[in-house]
């Protein structure tokens, strides 16, 4: 009787098991039709679905949701939850708080483009965005240090890498959502140096939240279970590289050069490494 029992538990496992992957796949088509959609907006010059902000807002949930799903072909849905709530969480703390007191990011206010707020002033959508932004330069990390996967300062390249491929990320960002979406603008501040009115503080605010989410999600996203290596997963690559890829498009469109030069240079930098660490 227990035999039986325990191989329809088994069977149970493996169809559960097999489910993970093909729901990976439908949310990626999906992730890859929204953002042609939000793409091919940009280059329109009528604003296709008028002033709709749907598509924006789609877009980053199909972002989340794909990240998330690939997540959960290395990883149990368990862990994968409790990590994506603890970034959700800090993450949406600490923006309340830069966009209430102005730290650790400087002076901002959010716009009506953003969306609804979740409660004042924080947009619903600003969490989800730093989900996937965290999880993706993670997967992004994991590849690119591959190679160094059984060393003992391993935890800490990853924590490192993983920060610096978030603020880099958002280097690409702040044009887009300043200059191109107008998400949210910048106040003037006394420093004379900024990036396309972003104040330089604002990427060092990211870097501490990154290092602060990481402190308290690296637990969640390590799998306990002694297992072989996976073979490399590509996919937060093609998320952090798309999102680059729209933030240079948008800065190309307004004639921000320098910022289009940035996200390109450090995208082909980024898939050259990542690439390199996977086949190795």
């Amino acid at each position: 009787m227990n035999r039986v029992v325990l191989k329809h538990v088994a069977l149970g496992s493996n169809r559960f098991s097999g489910l993970a992957p093909k729901v990976h796949r439908v949310l990626f088509g999906l992730f890859l039709l929204q953002f042609t959609l939000v793409w091919v907006r940009l280059w329109l010059p009528w604003p296709l679905l008028g002033n709709a902000r749907w598509p924006d807002g789609l877009l980053v949930v199909l972002t989340t949701a794909t990240v998330l799903a690939s997540l959960t072909r290395q990883l149990p849905g368990q862990n994968v939850m409790l990590a994506s709530m603890v970034i959700a969480f800090i993450a949406g703390a600490v923006q309340t708080l830069g966009a209430l007191t102005a730290i650790p990011f400087g002076p901002y206010v959010y716009t009506d483009h953003i969306g609804q707020q979740l409660f004042y002033p924080l947009p619903w959508a600003v969490p989800l965005m730093w989900v996937a932004v965290m999880l993706a330069s993670r997967g992004v990390a994991r590849l690119t240090l591959r190679p160094w996967r059984k060393t003992q300062t391993y935890g800490f390249r990853l924590i490192g890498l993983t920060t610096l491929l978030v603020v880099l990320l958002d280097a690409g960002l702040e044009p887009f959502a300043t200059r191109v979406m107008h998400y949210w603008l910048w106040n003037p501040t006394k420093l004379k140096f900024d990036w396309y009115s972003t104040p330089w503080v604002n990427f060092f605010g990211w870097a501490v939240t990154a290092l602060l989410i990481l402190a308290f999600a690296t637990p969640s996203l390590i799998n306990k279970k002694p297992m072989p290596q996976p073979p490399p997963e590509y996919s937060s690559l093609v998320v952090w590289l798309l999102l680059n890829f729209l933030f240079a498009t948008g800065a190309a469109l307004h004639h921000l050069w320098p910022a289009a030069g940035l996200i390109s240079l450090s995208s082909v930098a980024v898939a050259l490494f990542a690439i390199r660490g996977a086949r190795w």
